[in-house]
């Protein structure tokens, strides 16, 4: 039979449309969803005022945007927060003020229902994807709910691009900004046996690779795909289909997003704030 809408691949070019609006929010966003996660981009500018009373805790991605920063007001708290960091909301009433402009986002889990019903491909998630595994929370952080920051430059570490941070229920991972072309000899293809992977740009130009496993019905099988996209953009990409990704130019920023965390890095132990969220017993497979 064919392959669902939620069985194919999400290629959101917010770059081509303009942000709608958003309640509680005094700038425009691009809303696009997953199966177990929803990424919120806004084009903000100074003065701005964000506001949510949120079921969960969401993260909050400044990107290295000079002048760029934003008052976070939560959890009977506040911080200042500046460029190119990541913060972790707690749940309930938030407030997020704008200090000069550009890109602001924010990523949420699937249980926020009225943004999952404002994401531009939610009707593709009408029948699940039955490969990907429901969203289950993860222990609660040590210490409680709080607001948590990080600048990432303090997390880069020698030899890897990767920057990961997990909440109970995401999984984020800030790469390394790209200051040149990714050399087509290196890439890395791969796929997940039962989660998504969201790819968001926010800077530069990428082509997205992917290949869609075939099944016993050749008439089902699809070519591959290779789709350029601009920024900011996001690519989700199903379950099961090989994926990589490649800029073309620089620089090229690039976010990961899984939901729930996953299990592959966070037993690695490279997860950055892995001290501060700890893991369920691992599951029972085979």
């Amino acid at each position: 039979m064919p392959l669902l809408p939620s069985q194919l691949a999400t290629y959101a070019r917010h770059h081509d449309h303009a942000p709608r609006a958003v309640p509680g929010d005094s700038c425009p966003a691009w809303i696009t969803r997953g199966a177990n996660f929803v990424v919120v981009v806004s084009r903000v500018q100074p003065g701005d005022t964000l506001q949510r009373d949120n079921t969960d805790e969401y993260v909050l991605l400044l990107p290295d945007t000079p002048g760029l920063s934003v008052q976070v007001e939560a959890g009977g708290s506040s911080l200042q927060t500046d460029p190119d960091s990541l913060t972790i909301v707690p749940p309930g009433p938030s407030t997020l003020r704008v200090s000069g402009s550009g890109l602001l986002v924010r990523v949420f889990s699937s249980d926020v229902t009225d943004l999952l019903a404002l994401a531009d491909n939610h009707a593709a998630y009408a029948t699940p994807n039955p490969d990907a595994a429901p969203l289950v929370a993860w222990p609660e952080p040590v210490g409680g709910y709080k607001l948590r920051h990080y600048r990432l430059a303090d997390f880069a570490t020698e030899g890897s691009q990767m920057r990961i941070f997990r909440t109970r229920k995401l999984m984020v991972n800030p790469l390394l900004k790209r200051t040149v072309a990714r050399d087509v000899h290196k890439l890395s293809p791969h796929s997940h046996a039962d989660f998504e992977q969201g790819s968001l740009a926010l800077s530069g130009t990428y082509v997205h690779h992917l290949r869609f496993p075939w099944g016993p019905d050749m008439t089902q099988w699809r070519g591959d795909e290779a789709e350029q996209m601009g920024s900011p953009s996001l690519l989700v990409v199903p379950p099961k289909v090989v994926h990589t990704s490649r800029n073309i130019d620089a620089p090229g920023v690039l976010v990961d997003i899984f939901a729930p965390p996953r299990w592959d890095f966070s037993k690695k132990g490279v997860v950055c704030n892995g001290d501060e969220y700890p893991m369920p017993p691992e599951p029972v497979t085979g």
